[in-house]
């Protein structure tokens, strides 16, 4: 046998034993990576812009005061230079407390001094007593400041500070910053403070009054006797309520060098080691910036902008910040809505009802399809157990498993059902407990829950008694022994339990004959097992003088009781009981089961077998794809093939003897007979979904996924239309506004136009060499956008029909990469979100510009809905949400109500528009993986709801209130409703 046979029987066969996915566990470790370094970039562009503004403030705040007064500028525009750094000096009237002057001053005439004229210096030398005290080294002959000017300048406050437009209070808040500067600090998620620091020019009048001050008191001043400081570090002085912010100056010399001291107690070299510190730190931050273009643009603009004081007070009442990670986005609040704090959040008038279910799993699980007398085919896919009326083509579901299921079984009296699930997990990644339901396949009713907190991590098999009238029910676990439990279900008592092997363990059954009896398999072996006073005994079926398989995959009994099994060699072999060999194994030795018979039966393995009520055998083969009849005593009778596209046999399900329907190992149902050859009458994916697209005019629907498959697919009729297959995966997709073509997105960069009519490639495109994530046309299909994780949306001119694209601009500012974007109902704009949860607009007919001012895009209205952040579906997100909690959402073409994906198999139904947070919905299960994608057929009749894993599409009716327009809908109420009122599954 070669090795493709035996790769393909070892990935058929493990696989009924799910593992988590390392590499999806990995990748999830990285994003959240990228997610702290982008946070820190951000953080640390924040503190270079600040250190920038800083500097900026100096010469503007000098230039005023020079502009209206030199003479004053000397005294209130010097330096404080403390170790080397400078700051400009700030006065109020706590500013010289505790300031006294040395003794035996003398002092000069204060007009002389203020108009520049002769100066007295004092040659007193304080005593070393004196200097003991003084924050700075004495300076000889240093220059003194007039008592009638300090008195003078103590008596300023803010309020001489302000214009005299303006009437000073406590809570007058001035800044000097413009709307673009508050723009950028959102959007870098920093929470803002008003400023409250007077930083404006000193006017004329508080000149005019120092003057006359000094000049009145300079024969006093003459006389006066200044005090030498008590104190190196005085503790701080209560601030007067005229200057609440005024900071402490410890000395101020008038001069060409007036030092103003800062009272510490911290020495020059902590001081020195500070500076160095604070000096890479900006040289760090400066290199984050080069790097990071976007950031570097934006604190360019920022410090060469400017904007009208209370900029930011005019915005403050119009925008609201939502959470994720710990960062904040702002929400600008539109001109509609007059008082946000009283809307009402509703849950919407629509609800969901499962109408269909695409897809069977078949790729790795067996014995999973059989025939009910009904005239219905039951299967599974996701969590839903699938009940398919062939003749009528109609579904009913039951759907009462909170996760996939696994397994299947039917009751001898061909109407209860037991089927099992895995475990699973809940959103915060602990397990659950899986079960196994047995329930009437007439009225969906469930009558017994068995094994809630027995197994562990699911349920692999499961078979009903045949003997006994189906009283008891066998059951294998997913745990590493592969626990084996007999249980008297209507009961729900577990009789027998004992550990099977660490071996995968593929399929189980009770003998038709004698209930005691049970047959195991699975990897490498066949266990016979014989049930006597409530112990479970085991016997191994010796193999002998013939090759040990490494998968024994299925088995059956045959009429004449002798038990058959298909292994990964392709031979079915015929075991029975032998006398125990006495002389080899001495005396006591019991009776085996060896193999009596070996038929080559396929060219690869055997995956299913199947008794007809003749007694004729069925065997379905891997490799070769081929469905054999054989005669009781196999002897081949009659076989067929089954077309390559649908992949290998997985089970064979008897409908009349002569008809059949066969289960395929890429996810088909096919229904047929030997003589007339197969046809599918149920297809789905293979591989992980994500592209959705449903079409402008009709109910039709694309999606594509990782299997490289293309499928478009009828709504009304509840069937695949065509199929294509691609050189790459499809990852995204959108039809065009004339419904003639669609485009596809690929996993390289690549993106390709197919013709709805021909099926044909119109149009071949690459932009980057990254996967693309999202494409949409605008309104009237003159543009397209093409959302790329290179971080860039490319944008083309359309003509000709949709078959011939041109690169009309690139929208270049996205620190990360693209992840939904929607069109303008003009066509002029797109917004866009990305993986760093960041929402910017672009102006497209003005050149792919980037609109800087988000306020200035609150009110523009939207051809579509898909953006997961913003302000009209904040509501959708749940508190302390990760930003990968939900996958898309979709607004009604109605705008009446919105769809939501989320990572938790969950399909949530919210009213439309929902911007408050813990917006209640219904909730909707069915999906065993994280929900890829949603979209609102074109009449927003259905809604269809895409699986990642779990490769199954749902189709949801939408029932209640009509599609009207309740895009205005918002109720305003002092009582929200909370999240916890959410009615799940829609009830």
């Amino acid at each position: 046998m070669d090795g493709s046979t035996n790769s393909l029987d070892d990935v058929s066969a493990e696989s009924s034993t799910e593992f988590p996915d390392r590499l999806s566990l990995m990748e999830v470790r990285l994003q959240a990576q990228e997610d702290e370094i982008t946070l820190l970039k951000s953080s640390l562009a924040d503190a270079l812009r600040k250190l920038h503004l800083h500097d900026q403030q100096i010469p503007l705040l000098k230039q005023q005061l020079i502009a209206v007064n030199p003479a004053a500028a000397r005294v209130l525009n010097q330096s404080c230079y403390v170790d080397g750094f400078s700051k400009p000096c700030r006065l109020s009237t706590s500013s010289l407390d505790g300031f006294h002057h040395t003794s035996n001053s003398h002092i000069s005439n204060p007009a002389e001094n203020g108009e520049g004229g002769a100066k007295t210096i004092s040659s007193h030398k304080p005593s070393s007593s004196d200097r003991c005290t003084q924050t700075e080294p004495w300076i000889p002959n240093h220059e003194t400041v007039p008592l009638a000017l300090t008195r003078a300048i103590q008596s300023l406050s803010l309020e001489d500070a302000l214009p005299e437009s303006i009437q000073f209070t406590d809570e007058t808040p001035i800044k000097l910053r413009g709307e673009e500067e508050d723009a950028f600090e959102e959007e870098m998620g920093k929470d803002q403070t008003w400023s409250s620091i007077v930083e404006e020019s000193i006017q004329p009048t508080t000149i005019r009054t120092l003057q006359q001050q000094q000049s009145k008191s300079s024969e006093d001043s003459q006389g006066s006797c200044p005090q030498t400081p008590t104190s190196s570090s005085p503790a701080p002085p209560k601030e007067p309520a005229s200057s609440p912010h005024g900071g402490p100056l410890s000395s101020i010399r008038e001069g060409e060098k007036m030092l103003v001291r800062r009272n510490s107690e911290k020495s020059r070299d902590s001081q020195d080691k500070t500076k160095q510190r604070l000096s890479k730190k900006a040289a760090s931050s400066t290199n984050l910036l080069t790097r990071s273009p976007s950031l570097e643009s934006r604190a360019k603009d920022l410090i060469s902008s400017t904007g009208s004081q209370g900029s930011r007070r005019g915005t403050q009442s119009q925008s609201i910040k939502m959470f994720i990670r710990g960062r904040p986005i702002t929400m600008y609040i539109p001109s509609n809505i007059l008082n946000y704090e009283e809307l009402r959040m509703d849950l919407p008038s629509q609800k969901l009802d499962l109408d269909w279910v695409y897809g069977y799993r078949g790729r790795d699980c067996r014995a999973n399809l059989y025939l009910l007398p009904s005239g219905e085919a039951v299967y599974f896919i996701a969590c839903v157990v699938v009940l398919y009326h062939i003749s009528n083509q109609t579904q009913r579901h039951y759907q009462k498993h909170t996760d996939c299921v696994r397994c299947l079984a039917i009751h001898p009296d061909k109407v209860r059902v037991a089927s099992g699930q895995t475990a699973g997990v809940d959103k915060d990644g602990k397990p659950l407990q899986p079960f196994v339901h047995i329930w009437d396949s007439k009225t969906l009713v469930t009558l017994q829950q068995i094994g809630l907190g027995t197994f562990e991590r699911g349920v692999g098999a499961v078979a009903f008694s045949s003997s006994d009238a189906g009283t008891f029910l066998c059951v294998i676990d997913d745990s590493n022994e592969h626990v084996l439990s007999v249980w008297d279900w209507n009961k729900n008592i577990k009789h027998n339990e004992v550990k099977n092997t660490n071996e995968a363990v593929l399929a189980v059954d009770f003998s038709p004959t004698d209930t005691n009896n049970i047959i195991s398999c699975g990897k490498s072996h066949v266990y016979f097992w014989t049930m006597t006073a409530g112990t479970l005994t085991k016997k191994q079926g010796i193999f002998g003088k013939y090759k040990k398989p490494k998968f024994v995959l299925c088995f059956v009994f045959s009429l004449t009781g002798d038990v058959l099994t298909g292994d990964s060699e392709g031979n079915i072999l015929t075991w029975g009981k032998s006398a125990a060999d006495i002389k080899t194994l001495g005396k006591g030795a019991k009776e085996t089961f060896q193999i009596m018979k070996q038929t080559r039966a396929h060219e690869g393995s055997v995956f299913t077998m199947c008794v007809l009520q003749g007694g004729a055998i069925l065997s379905g083969g891997g490799k070769d794809r081929k469905i054999i009849r054989w005669s009781a005593d196999l002897a081949p009778e009659r076989e067929c093939e089954i077309p390559e596209k649908f992949g290998a046999v997985r089970t064979i399900a008897d409908v009349d003897g002569e008809e059949l329907l066969v289960g395929t190992t890429r996810n088909a149902i096919l229904r047929g007979t030997f003589s007339d050859g197969f046809v599918a009458i149920v297809q789905g994916h293979v591989d992980e979904m994500w592209g959705l697209a449903t079409h402008h005019t009709q109910n039709i629907f694309l999606t594509c996924g990782n299997d490289r498959q293309v499928c478009v697919w009828n709504a009304e009729e509840h069937k695949l239309d065509w199929c294509t297959t691609l050189e790459e995966s499809g990852l995204c997709a959108d039809f065009s506004p004339n419904g003639a073509v669609v485009s596809v997105g690929l996993s390289t960069g690549r993106w390709v136009v197919l013709d709805l009519q021909t099926k044909e490639v119109v149009s071949d495109l690459t932009d980057g060499n990254e996967q693309l994530s999202v494409m949409r046309y605008s309104p009237d299909g003159s543009f397209l956008a093409v959302g790329s994780h290179d971080n860039f949306i490319y944008i083309y001119n359309v003509t000709e029909g949709g078959r011939r694209y041109t690169r009309f601009g690139k929208c270049t500012g996205h620190s990360s990469f693209i992840t939904h974007l929607d069109w303008s109902k003009d066509g002029k704009y797109v917004m866009s979100n990305s993986g760093d949860y960041e929402i910017l607009y672009w102006d497209v007919a003005s050149g792919c510009k980037l609109l800087r001012n988000r306020f200035e895009s609150k009110d523009r209205k939207w051809a579509s809905y898909t953006c997961v952040l913003g302000f009209h579906v904040m509501g959708v997100w749940l508190e302390g949400s990760d930003g990968t909690d939900i996958n898309a959402l979709c607004r009604s073409h109605s705008e009446s109500m919105v769809a939501v994906a989320d990572d938790f198999c969950k399909v949530h139904l919210f009213q439309y528009p929902c911007p408050k947070p813990k917006a209640p919905s219904y909730k909707y299960e069915g999906h065993g993986s994280h929900v890829t994608n949603v979209r609102f057929t074109h009449n927003d009749s259905h809604l269809l709801s895409m699986g990642g894993k779990d490769t199954c599409i749902l189709q949801w009716r939408v029932k209640g209130a009509g599609t009207g327009d309740h895009k205005e809908h918002l109720a305003s109420s002092s009582s929200v409703c909370s999240s916890s009122s959410s009615p799940e599954n829609g009830t």
